[in-house]
């Protein structure tokens, strides 16, 4: 590198270290900052990661049992009671589950469910299924069997969890 390459390059330095250090200043307003709002939201940055470290990202602030408001065990059992269909998606953060159409082992008809499990209480509010027949729609009395089954199971599966 030659000394006026160097010279140069330190000159660009220069002028920009300048032009950064003069933000909240004649210069700042001259280069179209006229209320010095870079300089107050800089201040507000700053405010706001004031008390944070390095080490804050690995913190865990998020509570678990907060974040995913979904009861496990009528998420299981929804899952158990109608593995005869075939999952389309499934949201654990939502509490949604989507089959497509399946018959159940025994049965001519095919079936297609929508879950949602709506609270982290195990209880028959937290719980709504929607079924559809490709005949069209299913009576009262089945979806009523099929959610009776799911807490069923959901209860059998804390039962089975408190003796661990």
């Amino acid at each position: 590198m030659t000394i006026r390459t160097f010279l140069r390059l330190c000159a660009i330095c220069g002028t920009m270290a300048l032009v950064a250090g003069c933000a909240n200043s004649k210069l700042g307003k001259l280069l179209g900052d006229p209320e010095g709002k870079q300089a107050a939201a800089a201040a507000a940055r700053e405010e706001r990661d004031r008390g944070q470290t390095i080490w804050s990202l690995f913190e865990n602030a998020s509570d678990p049992n907060i974040t995913v408001e979904v009861n496990k065990y009528l998420w299981q059992a929804s899952l158990e009671v109608l593995n005869f269909l075939p999952i389309q998606s499934v949201d654990p953060f939502t509490g949604v589950i989507v089959t497509g159409y399946g018959t159940p082992p025994g049965g001519g008809r095919a079936y297609k469910a929508t879950v949602y499990v709506s609270d982290p209480a195990l209880d028959a509010r937290s719980l709504k299924v929607a079924l559809d027949s490709r005949g069209g729609a299913v009576s009262p009395e089945t979806v009523r069997a099929v959610e009776d089954a799911i807490l069923t199971r959901a209860r059998q599966l804390r039962v089975r969890d408190s003796k661990l």
